[in-house]
């Protein structure tokens, strides 16, 4: 991914208005993400923790979304699945819900997804990052492959938070 400029991640919101997105908390440290192995990014508000951000790059452009996440508690001890890079984690899964972009999301209407609660999925496919044991499937496909399809499912996800 390329790195994004503050101005370039706060343009590309979908589903939230603009006064919300230049009012959100964008990270300071831009310049010391490892953008080159980061597929989408992800960060959670340090001021409040339930909210959690997304930007992607995808077919039609740089996109981004908002999205309500629950946090990370000590009592999660189930396994779960991320649905988007499909690395299993005891309690590091989260249900992240977005609202869905334009009159649907004013009316109320959402979409949600279990995502890494700490939204590191592309240090996770790449090998960079462990999510302890048996966190990774056996499976024959190459990282290009998991790479592909974690970015399929999260244009997917993006797909449904635009839909009308």
């Amino acid at each position: 991914m390329k790195p994004l400029t503050e101005q370039e991640i706060r343009a590309s919101f979908v589903n939230c208005s603009k006064g919300e997105a230049k009012r959100l908390s964008v990270p300071r440290d831009l310049a010391d993400t490892p953008w080159d192995d980061l597929d989408f990014f992800g960060w959670r508000d340090p001021q409040a923790p339930d909210r959690t951000y997304l930007v992607a790059p995808l077919a039609d452009g740089l996109r981004a979304v908002a999205l309500r996440g629950s946090r990370a508690s000590s009592w999660q001890t189930r396994r779960s699945m991320c649905s988007m890079c499909v690395t299993t984690h005891t309690g590091g899964v989260s249900l992240m819900v977005a609202p869905k972009a334009g009159k649907a999301g004013k009316q109320g209407d959402s979409v949600g997804a279990y995502i890494c609660s700490d939204l590191a999925c592309s240090l996770y496919v790449r090998g960079k990052k462990d999510a302890g044991m048996g966190s990774r499937l056996h499976e024959s496909l190459t990282v290009e492959e998991k790479i592909e399809r974690t970015m399929t499912n999260v244009e997917a996800f993006f797909a449904k938070v635009t839909a009308a």
